[in-house]
């Protein structure tokens, strides 16, 4: 099995003297522009991050200027848009900046790709070039969702509409993985999102898999079972399994309740001068909230499942949310998740038996927006 993976985490590391991970960064596609995705590559690498940047060479140098000591350039003048049919497009443009990334994850060049583009673009080229884990189904979109004193990873959040439950047994290993390499959760706590507690509650395929969790022998998880809506930010599971219809609604919900409710706490704080003299003697405790729930302090969206991690943000991520997303990538690499997880799988006897002749293919239900 060829699985890209980097020295055992006992002989690595930047103090240790072995190799710093390399991210290859995207620069085309965020909607800030290019000044906005170098600037995160400047601030990774004053943190001692490798970052090699793919975009329009000229370009790219000038906005590093001075600043760019050390950053190495990779002229990529092409990009694909939300408008080009992502898998045609990976295949027709190999200029592409988020090509030329997956390529130079596929050959070793880097340990981990980042890019503010779109997300079927990502996964198109990570399909084509990177490639699936053997056995492995299915890639998953991962997400960190901000939620007060835990960070849930919530999968698929949109590369598979529809799935059948070996896929979301193979999701739960996945984010498990994640949650303890990048999270630093020892044994995570896993939940099937469903419509209620009891294992016969859900679709067939959501039973199912249900069925499947729970008769796993020894897993490098807890089975939490089912966890309903309320539960995702009450803290029962530290990851969640889902289609990527469901979980896709689910994060957005999250995401736009937690910013009205922050928006409405504002309001009432500068609603009267009463309450805005309340207002500054709370400041200091609603700051760490809205920090909590911002998205800007989760970086992207992790692409599960392949030979190499592949991390996704949001086309409006500001540069300090996508040097976060730089930093997780350089500590997935770091903590190899993709061994982690290829291990895991296999252990545990829930690999595909045989991997489909076309492996590279690409499914329409597998290539959504950008996220």
């Amino acid at each position: 099995m060829r699985v890209l993976r980097r020295a055992p985490s006992g002989l690595r590391g930047r103090f240790l003297g072995g190799p710093v991970a390399t991210v290859a960064v995207d620069a085309l596609g965020a909607d800030r522009g290019i000044g906005e995705v170098v600037e995160a590559a400047i601030e990774a690498t004053a943190r001692g991050t490798q970052c090699l940047l793919f975009g329009p060479g000229d370009t790219v140098r000038a906005a590093l200027g001075a600043s760019g000591e050390g950053i190495a350039v990779v002229d990529a003048p092409d990009e694909i848009t939300n408008l080009d049919e992502p898998a045609h497009a990976a295949r027709a443009k190999p200029d592409a900046s988020i090509v030329q990334a997956a390529r130079a994850l596929a050959d070793g060049r880097a340990q981990a790709v980042v890019t503010t583009g779109s997300t079927g673009a990502a996964l198109a080229a990570s399909l084509i070039h990177v490639k699936r884990l053997p056995g492995v189904y299915r890639p998953a979109l991962a997400v960190v969702v901000p939620v007060p004193g835990r960070r849930l990873l919530l999968l698929d959040a949109g590369a598979n509409v529809a799935v059948r439950p070996e896929h979301l047994v193979q999701f739960a290993f996945m984010g498990a993985a994640f949650s303890t390499g990048v999270l630093g959760v020892a044994r995570p706590r896993v939940g099937l999102l469903s419509v209620g507690e009891e294992p016969g509650k859900g679709t067939e395929d959501v039973v199912a898999a249900h069925e499947r969790l729970a008769s796993l022998a020894s897993p490098p998880f807890e089975f939490a079972g089912n966890v309903e809506g309320f539960d995702l930010a009450a803290g029962e599971a530290d990851v969640v399994v889902t289609d990527g219809f469901t979980g896709n609604v689910a994060l957005k919900t999250l995401e736009g309740t937690a910013k009205t409710v922050v928006g409405a706490i504002r309001d009432a704080i500068r609603s009267a001068p009463v309450s805005k003299l309340g207002g500054l003697l709370v400041q200091h405790k609603l700051t760490p909230l809205r920090e909590t729930f911002s998205p800007e302090s989760v970086g992207g969206a992790y692409l599960l499942g392949l030979r190499g991690l592949v991390v996704v943000c949001h086309g409006n991520s500001s540069r300090r949310a996508i040097a976060r997303a730089i930093a997780l990538a350089e500590r997935g690499a770091d903590e190899e998740v993709v061994q982690r997880t290829a291990t895991s799988l296999a252990s545990a006897g829930v690999l595909r038996a045989r991997e489909p002749r076309a492996a590279a293919s690409v499914g329409a239900d597998s290539l959504p927006g950008r996220s």
